[in-house]
């Protein structure tokens, strides 16, 4: 039963037809899972947690970033350099005491998706890069959950519900994903601010309208918003036998064609032998101008009219913010058969 205390909580929920005591009563109940506290999670969970769901998971090992508050919400700049999961999940409970927080500062792996998985009962993918999405996925089908996506891009969003009730998955949509580079993400490319609060907001609605059993969940549908036009459209896909997974895959990032690098060096490593590497810096102009840690800079976009301009009497230690712009840098100068020892800065500056 619903408290007094929680009964003032949720009284515009207890008015509502279709929700009600008995709604707001699954809503207390249900356990869901949400990948990410970035852009996209930041929405889904406030609107989680506003609506009383009993128990919320957040899984995620990143750390705050003072480029996150133009569109992660939950966080000031007083959280710089701070856990988000935890960040999150401290600031989530002074909205909505009644809600269970479950923090796992991970990020979603193979070796830990299933079990996570096991303990909710709905899934939502916040996630930023493809293997995440693939693993997600697979993992949901194995363990027999409903998944909530959701993925921005510039000025547009998706969003669309995956094996709910025995419907189509994310591999029936996109059974392949999409060459390296293709799609660059927001750090590279931008997104407007106000984008994934959209986005994440019909997440969460898909979330309520699952829990409650409300009509029309975006199962077999997958909805397209145009923040500039302000136009949507749903597009209808089917169930194919890429839905049929029964183990997760061996190598997620191999299967999205993201090379794993044998050279790598933590920050740690560096720093305590620096005099040893030349350092290249391949984030952008205003990222340097906030923080570096020297070295050449040639912006990625920038690096094959440039790249001949390179030191090449140490080995080269190369950067960026998470060191995925860093790994593409030096998988073009190795295109290039450079006679330097190229090393990627592993997780980059974060």
């Amino acid at each position: 039963m619903l408290t007094r205390e929680e009964q003032k909580q949720y009284n515009r929920h207890l008015i509502l037809d279709k929700i009600g005591e008995a709604g707001q009563l699954k809503l207390k109940q249900a356990k869901v899972l949400v990948i990410g506290a970035g852009g996209l999670g930041c929405p889904v969970l406030q609107y989680l947690t506003a609506a009383g769901v009993g128990t919320i998971g957040i899984v995620d090992n990143d750390v705050v970033d003072q480029t996150n508050l133009q569109r992660q919400i939950l966080y000031t700049i007083d959280d710089v350099g701070s856990s988000k999961a935890e960040t999150a999940a401290k600031r989530l409970s002074r909205l909505n005491p009644f809600v269970n927080f479950e923090v796992h500062n991970e990020f979603l792996m193979r070796n830990n998706a299933i079990q996570l998985f096991e303990k909710y009962d709905i899934i939502v993918d916040g996630s930023d890069n493809f293997q995440t999405r693939y693993l997600s996925n697979d993992a949901a089908i194995i363990a027999n959950k409903p998944l909530v996506y959701g993925s921005i891009f510039k000025f547009e969003g998706q969003v669309s519900v995956f094996n709910f009730d025995g419907s189509a998955t994310y591999r029936c949509l996109y059974p392949t994903p999409p060459n390296p580079g293709d799609v660059p993400n927001c750090s590279e490319i931008g997104v407007l601010g106000v984008l994934p609060g959209i986005i994440g907001s019909l997440q969460a609605n898909e979330v309520i309208k699952i829990i409650c059993d409300l009509d029309e969940v975006l199962a077999n549908k997958l909805m397209i918003f145009d923040v500039l036009s302000m136009r949507q459209m749903i597009v209808n896909y089917s169930k194919t036998e890429n839905s049929i997974i029964t183990e997760l895959n061996e190598n997620y990032e191999a299967f999205c064609g993201v090379s794993v690098l044998e050279n790598e060096i933590t920050l740690e490593e560096f720093e305590s032998n620096s005099e040893l590497y030349n350092l290249l810096d391949v984030r952008e102009d205003w990222e340097r101008e906030q923080h570096h840690i020297g070295g050449q800079h040639i912006p990625l976009g920038k690096l094959p009219e440039l790249y001949t301009k390179l030191k090449s009497d140490k080995p080269l230690v190369v950067y960026c913010k998470s060191g995925m712009r860093s790994q593409r840098a030096i998988e073009f100068l190795e295109d290039q058969n450079v006679n330097i020892t190229l090393i990627n800065l592993k997780n980059g500056l974060q």
